[in-house]
Protein backbone atom coordinates (compact mmCIF):
# COMPACT_ATOMS: atom_id res chain seq x y z
CA UNK A 1 0.00 0.00 0.00
CA UNK A 2 1.32 3.71 -0.95
CA UNK A 3 -0.57 5.04 1.96
CA UNK A 4 2.17 4.79 5.83
CA UNK A 5 0.42 2.17 8.01
CA UNK A 6 -1.19 3.38 11.27
CA UNK A 7 -2.12 1.78 13.85
CA UNK A 8 -4.85 3.80 15.53
CA UNK A 9 -3.72 2.56 19.41
CA UNK A 10 -0.57 1.22 20.83
CA UNK A 11 0.76 1.78 24.38
CA UNK A 12 4.13 2.44 25.71
CA UNK A 13 5.17 2.26 29.30
CA UNK A 14 8.59 1.34 31.15
CA UNK A 15 8.72 -0.80 34.41
CA UNK A 16 7.07 0.23 37.38
CA UNK A 17 9.54 2.50 39.66
CA UNK A 18 9.69 5.20 42.09
CA UNK A 19 10.67 8.04 39.75
CA UNK A 20 7.20 7.30 37.71
CA UNK A 21 5.78 4.86 39.80
CA UNK A 22 2.69 3.11 38.40
CA UNK A 23 -0.83 3.61 39.35
CA UNK A 24 -2.34 0.64 38.64
CA UNK A 25 -1.89 -2.06 35.93
CA UNK A 26 -2.38 -2.82 32.65
CA UNK A 27 -2.51 -6.17 31.18
CA UNK A 28 0.74 -7.05 28.92
CA UNK A 29 4.51 -7.38 29.78
CA UNK A 30 6.53 -6.26 32.28
CA UNK A 31 7.63 -3.20 29.87
CA UNK A 32 7.36 -2.15 26.76
CA UNK A 33 9.45 0.96 26.04
CA UNK A 34 8.86 2.98 22.95
CA UNK A 35 12.20 1.25 21.59
CA UNK A 36 10.41 -1.83 22.08
CA UNK A 37 6.99 -0.58 20.72
CA UNK A 38 9.00 0.56 17.48
CA UNK A 39 10.76 -2.92 17.00
CA UNK A 40 7.47 -4.57 17.05
CA UNK A 41 6.22 -2.11 14.23
CA UNK A 42 9.19 -2.42 12.22
CA UNK A 43 8.68 -6.36 12.29
CA UNK A 44 5.59 -6.14 10.24
CA UNK A 45 6.14 -2.86 8.06
CA UNK A 46 3.58 -0.55 10.47
CA UNK A 47 4.79 2.87 9.32
CA UNK A 48 3.77 5.19 12.99
CA UNK A 49 0.85 4.03 15.48
CA UNK A 50 -1.24 6.56 17.67
CA UNK A 51 0.32 6.23 21.23
CA UNK A 52 -2.05 6.69 23.99
CA UNK A 53 -0.56 7.08 27.44
CA UNK A 54 -1.97 3.95 29.38
CA UNK A 55 -4.15 5.08 32.09
CA UNK A 56 -4.21 2.34 34.33
CA UNK A 57 -0.77 3.00 34.99
CA UNK A 58 -0.45 7.24 34.46
CA UNK A 59 -3.83 8.36 34.88
CA UNK A 60 -3.32 11.95 33.50
CA UNK A 61 0.69 11.70 33.60
CA UNK A 62 1.86 11.81 29.66
CA UNK A 63 5.30 12.09 30.52
CA UNK A 64 6.83 9.13 29.44
CA UNK A 65 4.86 9.19 26.29
CA UNK A 66 6.43 12.69 25.27
CA UNK A 67 9.72 10.79 26.05
CA UNK A 68 9.03 7.92 23.66
CA UNK A 69 7.67 10.78 21.01
CA UNK A 70 11.05 12.47 21.49
CA UNK A 71 12.95 9.36 21.13
CA UNK A 72 11.42 8.44 17.81
CA UNK A 73 10.76 11.01 15.90
CA UNK A 74 7.77 10.83 13.45
CA UNK A 75 6.86 7.22 14.44
CA UNK A 76 3.70 8.23 17.23
CA UNK A 77 1.23 11.02 17.64
CA UNK A 78 0.22 11.40 21.09
CA UNK A 79 -3.21 10.92 22.93
CA UNK A 80 -3.59 11.89 26.47
CA UNK A 81 -6.18 10.84 28.88
CA UNK A 82 -7.79 14.12 30.90
CA UNK A 83 -9.45 14.21 33.80
CA UNK A 84 -13.47 15.40 33.55
CA UNK A 85 -13.17 16.36 36.93
CA UNK A 86 -10.73 19.02 36.96
CA UNK A 87 -12.29 22.04 36.95
CA UNK A 88 -9.34 23.60 34.88
CA UNK A 89 -10.01 20.10 31.88
CA UNK A 90 -10.96 23.34 29.24
CA UNK A 91 -7.14 24.81 29.68
CA UNK A 92 -5.28 21.48 30.12
CA UNK A 93 -6.57 20.43 26.54
CA UNK A 94 -5.96 23.81 25.10
CA UNK A 95 -2.40 23.46 26.80
CA UNK A 96 -1.91 19.76 25.19
CA UNK A 97 -3.09 20.68 21.85
CA UNK A 98 -0.45 23.32 21.24
CA UNK A 99 2.57 20.55 22.51
CA UNK A 100 4.55 18.84 19.66
CA UNK A 101 3.19 15.60 18.63
CA UNK A 102 -0.47 15.67 20.48
CA UNK A 103 -2.82 14.43 17.81
CA UNK A 104 -6.12 14.04 20.42
CA UNK A 105 -7.45 13.59 23.98
CA UNK A 106 -8.81 10.89 25.84
CA UNK A 107 -12.05 10.22 28.05
CA UNK A 108 -11.73 7.11 29.96
CA UNK A 109 -14.77 5.88 31.38
CA UNK A 110 -14.45 2.88 33.57
CA UNK A 111 -18.12 2.77 34.62
CA UNK A 112 -19.41 4.45 31.42
CA UNK A 113 -22.86 4.04 32.95
CA UNK A 114 -22.23 6.60 36.03
CA UNK A 115 -22.25 9.68 34.11
CA UNK A 116 -24.69 11.01 32.14
CA UNK A 117 -24.46 12.57 29.05
CA UNK A 118 -25.10 16.47 29.85
CA UNK A 119 -21.91 15.66 32.18
CA UNK A 120 -20.23 18.78 32.68
CA UNK A 121 -16.48 17.85 32.87
CA UNK A 122 -17.05 15.34 29.73
CA UNK A 123 -18.57 18.25 27.23
CA UNK A 124 -15.99 20.54 28.64
CA UNK A 125 -13.17 18.10 26.97
CA UNK A 126 -15.35 17.79 23.83
CA UNK A 127 -15.79 21.78 23.87
CA UNK A 128 -11.92 22.12 24.25
CA UNK A 129 -11.29 19.61 21.41
CA UNK A 130 -13.09 20.92 19.03
CA UNK A 131 -11.55 24.76 19.62
CA UNK A 132 -8.28 22.74 19.29
CA UNK A 133 -8.65 21.17 16.32
CA UNK A 134 -7.81 18.08 18.39
CA UNK A 135 -9.98 14.84 17.99
CA UNK A 136 -11.42 13.45 21.20
CA UNK A 137 -10.78 9.77 21.95
CA UNK A 138 -14.07 7.97 24.13
CA UNK A 139 -13.77 4.72 25.55
CA UNK A 140 -16.92 3.86 27.20
CA UNK A 141 -17.28 0.50 26.31
CA UNK A 142 -20.77 -1.43 26.91
CA UNK A 143 -22.71 2.07 27.29
CA UNK A 144 -22.85 3.63 23.24
CA UNK A 145 -25.86 5.39 24.17
CA UNK A 146 -23.55 7.76 26.15
CA UNK A 147 -21.43 8.80 23.20
CA UNK A 148 -24.54 9.71 21.43
CA UNK A 149 -25.40 12.04 23.81
CA UNK A 150 -22.24 13.78 24.06
CA UNK A 151 -22.07 13.58 20.18
CA UNK A 152 -25.73 15.37 19.64
CA UNK A 153 -24.32 18.23 22.23
CA UNK A 154 -21.10 18.55 20.47
CA UNK A 155 -21.50 18.49 16.94
CA UNK A 156 -18.52 20.21 16.12
CA UNK A 157 -15.91 18.44 17.62
CA UNK A 158 -14.35 15.36 16.17
CA UNK A 159 -15.16 12.00 18.36
CA UNK A 160 -13.60 8.68 18.11
CA UNK A 161 -15.24 5.77 19.71
CA UNK A 162 -12.40 3.37 21.34
CA UNK A 163 -12.66 0.02 20.82
CA UNK A 164 -15.63 -0.66 18.47
CA UNK A 165 -17.52 0.28 21.44
CA UNK A 166 -17.86 -2.74 22.80
CA UNK A 167 -16.28 -4.72 25.93
CA UNK A 168 -13.27 -6.52 25.15
CA UNK A 169 -11.73 -9.43 26.92
CA UNK A 170 -8.03 -8.85 28.66
CA UNK A 171 -7.37 -12.65 28.89
CA UNK A 172 -8.82 -15.61 26.90
CA UNK A 173 -11.55 -16.58 26.35
CA UNK A 174 -13.43 -13.74 24.82
CA UNK A 175 -17.07 -13.41 25.79
CA UNK A 176 -20.16 -16.37 24.49
CA UNK A 177 -21.52 -13.54 22.22
CA UNK A 178 -18.91 -10.25 21.86
CA UNK A 179 -21.31 -8.42 19.64
CA UNK A 180 -24.56 -8.37 21.38
CA UNK A 181 -24.45 -4.68 21.72
CA UNK A 182 -23.69 -4.44 18.44
CA UNK A 183 -27.16 -2.62 17.51
CA UNK A 184 -26.26 0.38 19.75
CA UNK A 185 -23.09 0.82 18.46
CA UNK A 186 -24.12 0.61 14.69
CA UNK A 187 -26.90 3.58 15.83
CA UNK A 188 -23.94 5.77 16.45
CA UNK A 189 -23.28 6.16 12.68
CA UNK A 190 -26.24 8.93 12.60
CA UNK A 191 -23.97 11.48 13.94
CA UNK A 192 -21.53 12.49 11.38
CA UNK A 193 -19.04 13.44 13.87
CA UNK A 194 -18.43 10.05 15.25
CA UNK A 195 -15.51 7.60 14.05
CA UNK A 196 -14.98 4.12 15.29
CA UNK A 197 -11.69 2.60 15.89
CA UNK A 198 -11.66 -1.15 14.94
CA UNK A 199 -8.91 -1.84 17.48
CA UNK A 200 -8.92 -5.13 19.45
CA UNK A 201 -11.22 -6.86 16.91
CA UNK A 202 -8.92 -9.95 17.35
CA UNK A 203 -9.73 -10.31 20.62
CA UNK A 204 -13.20 -11.00 20.11
CA UNK A 205 -12.81 -13.73 18.09
CA UNK A 206 -12.93 -17.90 18.81
CA UNK A 207 -11.66 -18.85 16.21
CA UNK A 208 -7.59 -18.69 15.74
CA UNK A 209 -5.86 -16.85 13.18
CA UNK A 210 -6.63 -15.41 10.75
CA UNK A 211 -10.15 -14.96 12.78
CA UNK A 212 -12.95 -15.29 9.91
CA UNK A 213 -15.56 -15.18 12.59
CA UNK A 214 -15.50 -11.47 12.93
CA UNK A 215 -15.66 -9.98 9.74
CA UNK A 216 -19.56 -10.44 9.45
CA UNK A 217 -20.01 -8.33 12.17
CA UNK A 218 -16.65 -5.74 11.33
CA UNK A 219 -18.39 -5.24 7.58
CA UNK A 220 -22.07 -4.36 9.64
CA UNK A 221 -19.82 -1.65 11.05
CA UNK A 222 -17.96 -0.68 7.55
CA UNK A 223 -21.19 -0.12 6.50
CA UNK A 224 -22.90 1.82 8.72
CA UNK A 225 -20.22 4.02 9.34
CA UNK A 226 -18.59 4.28 6.14
CA UNK A 227 -15.62 2.65 5.47
CA UNK A 228 -14.07 6.26 5.87
CA UNK A 229 -14.99 6.78 9.28
CA UNK A 230 -13.26 3.69 10.70
CA UNK A 231 -9.81 3.37 12.24
CA UNK A 232 -7.81 0.07 12.34
CA UNK A 233 -5.54 -0.39 15.42
CA UNK A 234 -4.37 -3.51 17.54
CA UNK A 235 -4.60 -2.25 21.17
CA UNK A 236 -1.44 -3.48 21.85
CA UNK A 237 -0.45 -4.25 24.71
CA UNK A 238 -4.06 -5.08 25.94
CA UNK A 239 -4.51 -7.68 23.57
CA UNK A 240 -1.30 -9.14 24.38
CA UNK A 241 -2.44 -12.52 26.09
CA UNK A 242 -5.06 -13.30 23.19
CA UNK A 243 -3.43 -12.23 19.90
CA UNK A 244 0.25 -11.49 18.81
CA UNK A 245 1.43 -8.14 17.89
CA UNK A 246 2.39 -9.84 14.06
CA UNK A 247 -1.39 -11.60 14.20
CA UNK A 248 -3.37 -8.06 15.06
CA UNK A 249 -1.58 -6.85 11.77
CA UNK A 250 -1.76 -9.25 9.49
CA UNK A 251 -5.10 -10.11 10.00
CA UNK A 252 -6.47 -7.06 7.87
CA UNK A 253 -3.83 -7.16 5.79
CA UNK A 254 -4.58 -11.15 4.42
CA UNK A 255 -8.21 -10.20 4.99
CA UNK A 256 -10.09 -11.01 1.39
CA UNK A 257 -13.34 -9.48 3.31
CA UNK A 258 -11.48 -5.82 2.34
CA UNK A 259 -10.65 -4.31 -0.89
CA UNK A 260 -7.47 -2.95 -1.62
CA UNK A 261 -9.04 0.34 -1.71
CA UNK A 262 -10.65 -0.32 1.72
CA UNK A 263 -7.41 -1.54 3.51
CA UNK A 264 -5.50 1.32 2.75
CA UNK A 265 -8.51 3.85 4.19
CA UNK A 266 -8.59 1.43 7.13
CA UNK A 267 -5.51 1.15 7.80
CA UNK A 268 -3.58 4.17 7.35
CA UNK A 269 -5.20 6.73 5.45
CA UNK A 270 -8.26 7.72 7.76
CA UNK A 271 -6.52 8.02 10.81
CA UNK A 272 -4.08 10.41 8.84
CA UNK A 273 -6.98 12.63 7.66
CA UNK A 274 -9.16 12.34 10.91
CA UNK A 275 -5.85 12.87 13.75
CA UNK A 276 -4.45 15.46 11.10
CA UNK A 277 -1.06 13.36 11.74
CA UNK A 278 1.01 11.23 9.28
CA UNK A 279 4.23 9.32 9.98
CA UNK A 280 7.89 10.03 8.93
CA UNK A 281 9.89 7.24 8.57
Amino acid sequence: MDTPVIDAQVHAYERDRPERPWIGYLHGPAEVTGEKMVAAMDEVGVDGAILVSPYSMYRYDASYALEVHAAHPGRFGLVKPFDPGAADVAEQVAQWARTEGAVGARIMLPDPFAVRPDDPGLNRILAAGAEAGLTVNVLCWGNAPLLGGLAERNPDASIVLDHLGLRQPFEPPPPPDPFADLPKVLALAQYDNVAIKITGACTLSHQPFPFDDIWDPLRRIFDAFGIERCLWGTDWTRAVALVSYAEGVEAFRVADHLSDAERSALMGANAQRIYGWAPQR
